[in-house]
């Protein structure tokens, strides 16, 4: 588990899973309008946002997560502690970015 702890890819993953997040959310909602569209006159209150949003949530759910790992495995004296604290830091940035992308999807009818 120590490996896994230092390994470099902690300091660019909270963006690679923000950006495969990004992905998957607009294809989903492509894939949703496409196949089973919501009725315009639901607004926001449709069940491919519903699922979009819980989506989010978990992804959200996951980089702070990480971040709480990163942070907690950044020991005092580890030669690691710069790379793991950077990776809390860019795990942080990757969740406040889900978030603000996805309430502003949320607010939005899907299919519009």
């Amino acid at each position: 588990m120590s490996r896994l702890r230092e390994h470099p890819l902690h300091s660019i993953l909270g963006l690679v899973i923000w950006s495969l997040w990004f992905v998957a959310l607009y294809a989903g909602q492509g894939l949703g309008c496409a196949l089973a569209p919501p009725a315009p006159a639901d607004g926001a209150a449709t069940w491919l946002n519903a699922v979009l949003g819980v989506f989010t949530g978990l992804t959200v759910l996951l980089l702070l997560g990480l971040a709480l790992f990163s942070w907690r495995s950044a020991a005092a004296g580890s030669p690691q502690r710069f790379v793991l604290r950077l990776a809390a830091g860019v795990h942080l940035v990757g969740a406040a970015a889900t978030v603000f992308i996805g309430l502003t999807l949320l607010g939005l009818p899907p299919c519009a």
